[in-house]
């Protein structure tokens, strides 16, 4: 669970500093209502974008909680578009995890369970899940950039300058990106799905 923070983002220590002003006390309040109702509101669409990035449910609640963090901390600053902040946190946030541990390798399946739910008997959710699943383990085999531009680009919907905009990248190299990721993905699930049958 997503703990909201405690202290009011923009105030100051009041052992060092005492509110003067009851005008001041109104408007951390303000915010700490307006971000709870963000963060409330907004959780779940971090959390699907982080774990799509990074394909694990750990770590994507890490990401969310880091972006719901720092998204706090800028609360003041930040008015027009908050939830493209907190997507841009994530995404900077996964990269930063994503270079230190980038030696580390996504597990096989547990052994007899590769093949659970693609039986043509299996419930329409467990196919459902193997499907993500499969998807989010040909995510992983993207290099960084190519992944968060397919991530915002087409799971996301978002137009190719907005990806641009947000992964501070050229239109270029969103499309280059963009399209190269696809491919990759293509062949990926085509050769997976090749195996399977």
């Amino acid at each position: 669970m997503i703990q909201v923070p405690i202290a009011s983002p923009g105030t100051t220590d009041t052992a060092r500093a005492p509110s003067t002003a009851v005008h001041e006390e109104a408007t951390p309040t303000t915010a700490v209502a307006e971000f709870t109702a963000f963060a409330r509101a907004r959780t779940a669409g971090l959390y699907r974008i982080a774990y799509l990035l990074c394909g694990d449910e750990h770590r994507a609640h890490d990401l969310v909680q880091t972006a719901l963090e720092r998204t706090y901390r800028a609360w003041p600053r930040i008015s027009s578009d908050p939830f493209a902040y907190a997507r841009r946190v994530v995404a900077t946030s996964r990269i930063d995890t994503w270079r230190r541990t980038r030696r580390e390798v996504l597990r096989d399946p547990a052994p007899g369970t590769s093949d659970l739910g693609t039986s043509e008997h299996a419930p329409d959710h467990a196919r459902r899940v193997a499907e993500r699943d499969r998807l989010v383990r040909a995510l992983q085999m993207l290099p960084e950039t190519q992944r968060r531009v397919v991530v915002l680009r087409h799971l996301l919907d978002r137009s190719e300058q907005q990806t641009a905009d947000e992964l501070n990248l050229a239109r270029g190299t969103v499309k280059s990106a963009g399209s190269r990721g696809l491919a990759a993905l293509r062949a990926v699930l085509t050769t997976t799905t090749e195996e399977d049958a």
